[in-house]
């Protein structure tokens, strides 16, 4: 059987609650809108490849964290 994969809504959430961060934290670490935070925590989007990149810069984290490889 094939394990699921995490969307990155769950991925961010659960990184954002083992470091007790808000979305308004995330926000201003990364320079975007707390809107945008919102929108990709409730899955209506997903950042871009560059907004990918100041995330895993700003909660130092790799890339296969985030995009949930690792």
């Amino acid at each position: 059987m094939m394990k699921t994969e995490m969307e990155f809504k769950d991925i961010l959430r659960d990184i954002m609650i083992d470091r007790n961060l808000n979305q308004t934290q995330v926000a201003d670490l990364i320079g975007v809108k707390q809107s945008q935070v919102s929108e990709w925590l409730s899955g209506k989007s997903n950042p871009s490849y560059l907004t990918c990149r100041m995330i895993c810069k700003a909660l130092d984290i790799s890339g296969d964290e985030i995009l949930g490889l690792k």
